[in-house]
């Protein structure tokens, strides 16, 4: 369905080709998963398959990409839309219409299909995605995760013969991934559909993947081969294959189910882990929220929420998609006012604060960094940052440097992989230094290196007294750096305490390593490396 023979890419003024030597084959009916840390390509080898890459991003592409016979270089992207359906990093991109339901009508009505048609296949991908509740939702008044499920059913309506998808469980919540990773899987395995993704998240969708390619540096020729193959030698890979590396289990898992029929001797020899309490009497209050309640239009985001948060302490906000973590987070910086309540940063209302007096006591950084930067390189953004913040020259800089080792000053901002503009934005916020540091999504577009590295960063801030709160669906960093977790559903709060004791019983946050080792209460590979 998909060849690739011999395929480089090399965009203006690039030294070097971003993907080079890629020669494989990709049947039909296949899930093909792509892996890769940051920056390697991965994007533009999947631009390579729309003809978005060169037709649109521009560059020279050599070789041949073909699917289902057209030759991507001489057919360009409108010419392949009806067998080619792709989803981006950044649904909103797509977006062509104002309604949920149009937006998913749209692809076929540019395609001519007959309106009886296009009616069922509507009302099919409404129930697939979990969407009938929002059919007449405008897609401005959606939560991060609700658009990435409109963008994917949009392209899934055309019923194409290939679908490229770029990160399409980043901003769901752990039940609504489950969700399209089976819709995915019914297609593939049903209508034979060819599906060819990219994701970092690979505790969610490896053990469905058929093959996986791996790029293990920008530039590299890449290596297929089965899942279990590739991810013994992959630098990126879920924490349930690092555990069974750790406890040398051959072959490696790739599911829970998998490592649990193994993990029964490591149990026992683990025990349990000594309980951790956190105290939140011991920093000081930087923010408080008191009887808030919110509401966008007829929709009520936040209802009668009582939070206080303590200088030092991590906190992570879960819960599905639409739950009100978003608006939590807008309320502290003051982008939304509450309609009832207080909210209180630092002695502050942040919706009656002058920003350039708010921004030395609270920062965020959004679901979208690109709605931070708006320099034409990476030196100037940082050399902006510091004046903003009144820091020393060279403050943000040094962050960029520890967040983004290897980008060069002259990069421009939109160049950068999603996950790495994300990191430019969150040095951006933190050369400030502000007592209360919020991220929305913070880990969307970042491999496990990344995110090793922003996990030292957030913790040595939280050492010195800054608190840290961050809306996620990533289980996994909620267990690696939270101290306590609120989750939030229908606006309202339905757990707040310690992170083992509200992650361990729920199927929903658990991490891998908590649903192995369960009844143990281990969250994370690196707690049990510690202990053994």
């Amino acid at each position: 369905m998909i060849r690739f023979e011999n395929v480089s890419v090399t965009y203006g003024g690039a030294a070097a080709p971003t993907i080079a030597g890629v020669d494989l084959t990709v049947p039909e009916g296949e899930l093909v998963l792509l892996v890769g840390p940051s920056g390697v390509g991965k994007s533009t080898l999947l631009g390579t398959v729309s003809g978005l890459v060169p037709h649109f991003t521009g560059g020279t592409l050599r070789g041949r990409v073909t699917v289902d016979g057209r030759d991507t270089r001489t057919h360009p992207p409108r010419q392949l839309a009806d067998i080619v359906g792709t989803v981006g990093q950044d649904p909103s991109a797509h977006f062509v219409t104002d309604t949920v339901e149009d937006e998913l009508a749209y692809g076929m009505e540019s395609l001519g299909t007959p309106p009886d048609v296009m009616r069922r296949r509507v009302e099919e991908t409404l129930d697939l995605l979990g969407l009938a509740g929002l059919r007449e939702r405008p897609i401005a008044t959606l939560s991060g995760g609700q658009r990435q499920r409109v963008a994917i059913g949009s392209v899934l309506t055309a019923h194409p013969k290939v679908l490229v998808l770029d990160e399409p469980t980043s901003a769901l919540d752990p039940a609504a991934a489950e969700e399209v990773l089976a819709v995915l899987q019914r297609l593939v395995h049903d209508l034979g559909t060819t599906v060819l993704l990219a994701e970092h998240r690979l505790e969610r969708v490896v053990q469905y993947a058929d093959r996986v390619v791996l790029l293990p540096e920008p530039g590299a020729a890449p290596v297929t081969g089965a899942p279990e193959e590739i991810m013994a030698i992959s630098p990126v890979h879920p924490p349930v294959v690092a555990l069974g590396k750790l406890a040398g289990w051959d072959p490696l898992p790739l599911s829970v189910r998998d490592a649990r029929r193994r993990a029964g001797e490591l149990r026992d020899r683990l025990g349990d882990p000594a309980p951790v309490t956190p105290s939140r009497d011991s920093g000081e209050t930087v923010a408080e929220l008191s009887g808030v309640a919110v509401r966008h239009g007829r929709v009520t985001a936040l209802r009668d929420v009582d939070l206080t948060f303590t200088g030092g302490e991590t906190v992570a906000l879960m819960g599905r998609n639409g739950a009100g973590k978003s608006t939590l987070l807008s309320s502290l910086v003051g982008l939304v006012e509450p309609v009832s309540g207080t909210v209180s940063v630092g002695g502050l209302a942040p919706h009656r604060t002058r920003p350039r007096d708010l921004i030395r006591r609270v920062g965020l950084v959004p679901q979208e960094p690109r709605d931070l930067l708006y320099a034409d390189t990476v030196a100037a953004e940082c050399a902006a940052a510091d004046t903003d913040a009144g820091a020393a020259p060279g403050a943000c800089r040094e962050l960029v440097a520890r967040l983004l080792p290897g980008v060069r000053d002259a990069t421009h901002p939109r160049d950068l992989s999603e996950g790495q503009r994300l990191a430019l934005a969150l040095a951006v916020v933190l050369t400030a230094r502000p007592p209360l540091l919020l991220l929305d999504e913070p880990t969307r577009g970042l491999d496990y290196a990344a995110k090793a590295r922003l996990v030292a960063v957030l913790k040595e801030l939280a050492a010195r007294g800054h608190a840290i709160v961050l809306a996620t669906h990533d289980v996994e960093l909620a267990a690696e750096l939270a101290q306590r977790v609120v989750v939030l559903a229908d606006g309202e709060i339905v757990a707040d305490g310690p992170t083992a004791e509200v992650v361990v019983g729920s199927p929903a946050f658990a991490p891998q390593t908590a649903k192995v080792l369960a009844p143990r209460r281990w969250l994370t590979v690196a707690q049990v490396e510690a202990s053994l």
